[in-house]
Formats: C-alpha cells, sequence, structure tokens
C-alpha cells in the first residue's frame, strides 16, 4: 500500500455536544477544525430516540454557523422532513432506503431544494439497496453502530463494507463521499480511513476531548499515515 491524498473531512456530532450551549460548542468545533456540523436526527419511531428538529439547524444558521451542515436522517416518512431540514439551511440530507416508499423520489427531492442527497445503511442492510442510486448521490453514510444512540463500540464488519463500497464508487467514477458513523476515535480513524472512507463522524471522541483542537488534530494526523 501507498500514500495517496485523499479530501479527509471531519463531521462532529452535535448528538455528543452540550446542548445548553450548542451554538457555541459549533462555533469552538468549527474553530477547532471541524469540517461539517452533523446532525443525528430521530424520530423514536425508525430508531428508539429522539434528538433534534430543524428549528435547531435554523437556530444554528441564525446563530452564525456557515460550515456545511450534515443532516442523517433517522425518521420515517422522510419527505416531509427532508423539505423542513432544506429549509432550514442543511447542506447535506441524508436518508435510510428503508424509510423511503420511492427512493428515487426523495433523492430528487433533496437535490430539487438545492441540497445534497446521501442514503444512509445500517449494519445489516445490503449494499444492493444503493447500488442503483449510487451515481444521483453526493454521499453515502455506512452506520458503523445500530442507529439510536451516541457512544457506542465500532462494529468491526464495517471494515469490509466499507472496502466493497469504496470498490463500488471508484469503478463507477463517482464523486460520492463515503461516511462512517459510529464508534469513530482515535484508536481506529486510520483503519477506517485504510478501509475507503473519507468522512468521520466523530461525537464523544471530539466533544468529550478536553481539548477539541487537539482531538481533530490527532485524527488528521492518523489520517496523514493512512495507506491505500
Amino acid at each position: 500500500m501507498q500514500n495517496f491524498k485523499r479530501d479527509f473531512k471531519i463531521a462532529p456530532s452535535i448528538l455528543a455536544a452540550d446542548f445548553a450551549r450548542l451554538g457555541a460548542e459549533a462555533d469552538a468545533v468549527i474553530a477547532a477544525g471541524g469540517d461539517f456540523i452533523h446532525f443525528d436526527v430521530m424520530d423514536n419511531h425508525y430508531v428508539p430516540n429522539l434528538t433534534v428538529g430543524p428549528m435547531v439547524c435554523r437556530a444554528l444558521r441564525k446563530y452564525g454557523i456557515t460550515a456545511p451542515i450534515d443532516v442523517h436522517l433517522m425518521v420515517e416518512p422522510v419527505d416531509d422532513l427532508i423539505i423542513q431540514f432544506a429549509e432550514a439551511g442543511a447542506t447535506y440530507i441524508s436518508f435510510h432506503p428503508e424509510a423511503s416508499r420511492h427512493i428515487d423520489r426523495s433523492i430528487e427531492l433533496i437535490k430539487e431544494k438545492g441540497c445534497k442527497p446521501g442514503l444512509v445503511l445500517n449494519p445489516a442492510s445490503s449494499l444492493e439497496l444503493v447500488k442503483n442510486s449510487l451515481y444521483k448521490l453526493d454521499m453515502l453514510l455506512l452506520m458503523s453502530v445500530n442507529p439510536g444512540f451516541g457512544g457506542q463500540k465500532f462494529i468491526p464488519h464495517t471494515l469490509d463494507k466499507l472496502r466493497e463500497a469504496r470498490a463500488l464508487i471508484d469503478a463507477g467514477g463517482f464523486s460520492t463521499r463515503l461516511e462512517v458513523d459510529g464508534g469513530v476515535g482515535l484508536g481506529n480513524i486510520r483503519e477506517i480511513a485504510e478501509a475507503g472512507a473519507d468522512t468521520f463522524v466523530a461525537g464523544s471522541a471530539i466533544f468529550g476531548a478536553p481539548d477539541y483542537a487537539e482531538a481533530i488534530k490527532t485524527m488528521h494526523t492518523e489520517l496523514a499515515a493512512a495507506k491505500f
């Protein structure tokens, strides 16, 4: 293996932030070197938890956050919230194919609203679900934990799935970002990158660190050493 340049992005997840001072927290992680603000949107229906809605996205934009906002919809159905998050200032909007009756229609809705579409696969969901849509996607997000809660451990077989997804993206010549979410930290981010990921959602690994900038810098040091 050799070292090649890849456009790595770090997406701090606000699920692990201090919600009492969310605007300041978002400012802090972007100033510390974060690239995207990641939203874990849960509806207590598709997943067993309830988190944030489009009003929070709109509030962060009004507060002054200009970084890309990466919205992961763990909701069912998806189309109404696609519209609401797009209007609230989202950049990327990703959803689970199992949560939409018409995957292609939902992707097109995201594009029509001026956002970048993505699909999300749960740990047990096959890449077959996204193969016919991959050419339309700006983001493919692989869950490396079962969605619903932060702080879970990385599921090891995600590495094989990342390799397969990277091969599909590269073979098609697509510009789709390959994102991973769940249990990403300093101890495994290099291995995850070597498996094919280029975008890394990290919650407690950043917001739980005493120094956000040092945590993100160490992540980039690990990424710079990745070989693929």
